[in-house]
């Protein structure tokens, strides 16, 4: 492979293998980067429902513990 590429022209090594790797396998890396990102997303949800659950439920028993109601 390396002396296939040896007598290749630096653009053909640097600028079209690398848009013809985009092209071909673009709309893998593109799923792949939505789903990270949605995966993250949804994370970052649960975190703050739970973290409101949490909040909630703290504050309700300190409050009901006093004697307010």
């Amino acid at each position: 492979m390396r002396e296939l590429f040896a007598g290749m022209p630096w653009w053909v090594k640097w600028i079209a293998v690398p848009l013809i790797a985009i092209v071909v396998f673009g709309g893998l890396i593109a799923s792949v980067v939505g789903f990270v990102i949605g995966l993250l997303f949804k994370v970052l949800v649960f975190v703050v429902l739970v973290g409101g659950l949490v909040f909630v439920v703290r504050k309700f028993t300190a409050s009901s513990s006093r004697g307010d109601w």
